[in-house]
């Protein structure tokens, strides 16, 4: 019988995107009856889901049919969308937000600033959720809204999705691509990395490109994360992880977090579902090889990716953990996969 146990707390989901486009505060409670998506409560609990990290992203006026069927091919190169505006940004950061906020007064998930109370929530099988930022275009230079939103939970943020922002540039979805593709952060982006580690805010190094990797690991006093990221060396897409890359996250006792976006597992790139979970395996071993067993977990990007038929949604995750016994993975390394990693790299990051 798949196992259920232990609960997998997750890098990254985008269901609070989902939640807006389908009616905002209103469409909060169908996460509690049920939705049609990656991640709801019921779904939760048929898969032990434990909770994550509940992107707020904002998304571009882009056709997402269009780069679907242009990231099925063997070869792409998506044009990165306009920067978005702080002023347009903000208001939709407030909004997800507040979708967040909704969530935890239904009873539905815990707002958690603390590793221990992730781990509580885990413990007790409340859904634990970690306000994170997909793209800080709604900051402003002066961090206003960075401290407004860390008063409010905000304990993570990426600096970029992938299109620019005043605080530096991530990469196009293109393959086969090397990450290392255009300049990295901006004098912008030199101060948010010193405002977020005086914080105790995770920067995410996911969607940045190789430059802005490199200013991160120059600058930051953190365990360098990247929260929904793959191995280079088997998929060779520009929004995955170098061996090189792998080895200073090693080096800073970081963390990465699997993707299972189809792009970012299959050796020819296309995002295509007809994946076996050996190829999840395949990052999996090679993470493990490079980072070790404490520095690596889930980042799976439910609800903001096509991912492998055999998992479909959080209620698939059962099918994970029994391919990773399968695969000979014991019970102490799998709780570590699933949820111990986070722990322990969140801990250090906030200074608990």
């Amino acid at each position: 019988m798949p196992m259920t146990i232990p609960p997998i707390f997750d890098g990254h989901n985008d269901v609070l995107l989902r939640l807006q486009m389908a009616g905002g505060l209103k469409a909060a409670e169908t996460f509690i009856s049920g939705r049609d998506g990656q991640v709801d409560l019921p779904k939760a609990v048929a898969g032990g889901f434990g909770g994550g990290f509940f992107a707020i992203y904002v998304p571009s006026p882009t056709d997402q049919a269009f780069k679907m069927e242009e990231m099925s091919k063997p070869q792409y190169e998506l044009a990165l969308p306009r920067q978005i505006p702080e002023s347009v940004a903000l208001g939709v950061v407030m909004q997800q937000a507040a979708i967040l906020n909704r969530l935890e007064e239904l009873g539905a998930v815990t707002i958690c600033t603390t590793a221990s109370q992730i781990n509580d929530c885990l413990q007790a099988g409340k859904l634990a959720a970690l306000m994170h930022i997909e793209g800080a275009e709604a900051i402003d230079p002066d961090f206003h809204a960075l401290d407004v939103l860390y008063r409010a939970g905000l304990r993570s943020i990426g600096p970029v999705w992938s299109r620019p922002t005043i605080f530096g540039h991530g990469v196009p979805f293109r393959f086969p691509s090397s990450p290392d593709i255009g300049p990295g952060l901006s004098e912008h982006g030199v101060r948010l990395v010193a405002q977020c580690n005086k914080l105790g805010i995770l920067l995410d190094l996911s969607h940045l490109n190789e430059a802005g990797f490199w200013d991160i690991a120059r600058l930051s006093d953190k365990p360098l994360v990247a929260t929904h990221s793959n191995c280079h060396a088997i998929c060779p897409h520009s929004r995955n992880l170098t061996d090189k890359q792998l080895a200073a996250i090693a080096e800073s006792d970081g963390m990465v977090g699997l993707n299972f976006a189809a792009a970012f597992l299959r050796d020819d790139g296309r995002m295509l579902t007809d994946i076996p979970l050996d190829q999840m395996l395949r990052h999996l071993d090679h993470l493990i090889e490079h980072l070790g067993e404490d520095r690596v977990g889930m980042g799976s990007d439910f609800d903001g990716a096509k991912i492998p038929d055999a998992i479909s949604s959080v209620a698939g995750l059962p099918n994970l953990r029994q391919a990773m016994r399968d695969h000979g993975y014991n019970d102490q390394l799998i709780e570590k996969l699933c949820y111990k990693n986070w722990l322990r790299v969140l801990e250090k990051t906030w200074g608990e």
